[in-house]
């Protein structure tokens, strides 16, 4: 909801914010970073926060840790286990992620906090 704020803002003063595609559906940007939404950042009262990543070792960001040599392992920290087949012949796995992240400078995270997702300003030209 904060990102449809923030869209519908910037669309009311004239400077609507472009969209990329990513993972097949759209996003739109600020200053050519995807905003993308989280279920992790709960709305209260109507506010929220937006989080603010840097990523990337080179922009000296944020970058994903993942743990090498897993048993069972498909990709970087991914692992898959067979656990067995039940009565119904039905075969479970066990998935797990194993991820970690670093930050690499202070300025790599920023939070700005409640965000009104609610309100509207009406714009009066003269």
């Amino acid at each position: 909801m904060a990102i449809a704020a923030f869209g519908r803002e910037c669309t009311r003063r004239g400077v609507p914010p472009p969209t990329i595609s990513l993972f097949g559906s759209q996003f739109i940007t600020w200053r050519g970073i995807p905003l993308i939404p989280s279920d992790k950042v709960p709305i209260v009262k109507g506010k929220t926060k937006v989080i603010l990543l840097r990523t990337g070792e080179s922009r000296q960001g944020v970058v994903g840790l993942f743990q090498p040599g897993l048993q069972g392992e498909q990709t970087p920290g991914l692992s898959v286990r067979f656990m067995g087949i039940n009565e119904k012949a039905i075969a479970s796995y066990l998935v797990s992620l194993y991820c970690s992240l670093a930050v690499l400078v202070d300025d790599a995270i920023a939070v700005l906090d409640d965000v009104e997702i609610g309100n509207y300003h009406e714009y009066k030209y003269q």
